[in-house]
């Protein structure tokens, strides 16, 4: 025999009366905090990993447009995650329809970003626009720096809400960074313990992503740190997906060298494609699109192989 608990709803008005009270409004970013899964998927590893994810696609959408190329990644002891790049910065400005500057639009608005109009990004990955408020809101501590025309513009948030003004300061809160480039965004959070199921990094996870983040960017330096096991990774690979390839076949005897490597640009899509034999019958195929791993596949690749 087996027992259920069963929970008691609240029994609703008798007379079925149906009025504005009973419409729930979540205001800011308390619609992510309520249902996470529905923006990372998860709140267990796999979610905690894509925080990191969604601010290192920022920076590559920065590069690919040929604003940046150098992006640096730190996990602190703390478990606290700092990704930085030398892009333009976000735009720090006053925002026409929020009235709050950019940056803070950025940061607490659900689908703020320079991603949609199609103006500012000719490509990107992630979350398409809320990449950068999901982390926000997922994280009990964050804070931004923009580095842009001599200034240091900086902004500290808690669960998604803004808890200082804008301000202009003197010094970069994170050590490494003072003088060390002209522009660019910092973004600092720690992830928050009342969501994730855990907040412990796996280094291999994160270099695996990072490592094909440089493969697919070809040209981009990433510097990956982690202060927890002291090791500090740095990719950079002028071939591209080429030298990815190369990169899956080191250990095995290949029967043709280099890769046959295609690049193609027809109307306005950029395609990249690279393949190199060798004597095992197993067939190894990655796919991505706008330098996220497509592993289920897609139209792509169904072009590709036929």
């Amino acid at each position: 025999m087996a027992a259920r608990k069963t929970q008691v709803k609240k029994k609703p008005p008798q007379n079925g009366e149906y009025t504005a009270k009973d419409i729930q409004v979540l205001e800011g970013l308390e619609a992510v905090r309520r249902r996470p899964g529905m923006y990372i998927g998860s709140t267990d590893e796999r979610g905690l990993h894509h925080l990191i994810y969604e601010l290192v696609d920022n920076s590559i959408d920065e590069a690919m447009a040929g604003f940046c190329d150098h992006i640096w990644i730190n996990i602190q002891p703390d478990c606290r995650v700092v990704v930085r790049d030398n892009g333009r910065g976000i735009p720090v400005d006053k925002h026409p329809r929020t009235g709050k500057s950019a940056l803070e639009t950025v940061m607490t608005y659900l689908h703020a970003g320079g991603k949609f109009g199609g103006g500012a990004y000719k490509v990107s990955g992630g979350l398409h626009g809320v990449g950068a408020s999901i982390v926000n809101a997922l994280s009990s501590e964050t804070w931004v720096e923009v580095h842009q025309k001599g200034k240091i513009y900086r902004q500290e948030y808690a669960r998604g809400k803004a808890t200082t003004k804008l301000q202009v300061v003197k010094q970069s809160k994170y050590p490494y960074q003072n003088g060390a480039i002209k522009s660019g965004t910092i973004t600092s959070f720690m992830p928050d313990m009342e969501i994730f199921e855990t907040i412990n990094y796996d280094y291999q996870t994160v270099v695996q992503r990072l490592r094909e983040a440089a493969y697919l960017t070809k040209g981009v330096w990433i510097q990956f740190v982690d202060e927890r096991v002291d090791r500090e990774l740095n990719f950079f690979f002028e071939g591209g997906v080429s030298s990815f390839v190369r990169h899956l076949n080191h250990d095995r005897e290949v029967l043709h060298s280099p890769p046959i490597y295609i690049e193609r640009e027809l109307e306005g899509m950029s395609v990249e494609a690279a393949i190199q034999y060798n004597e095992s019958y197993s067939e190894a195929m990655y796919s991505f699109a706008n330098c996220i791993n497509t592993i289920d596949g897609g139209s792509h690749l169904t072009g590709f192989r036929s």
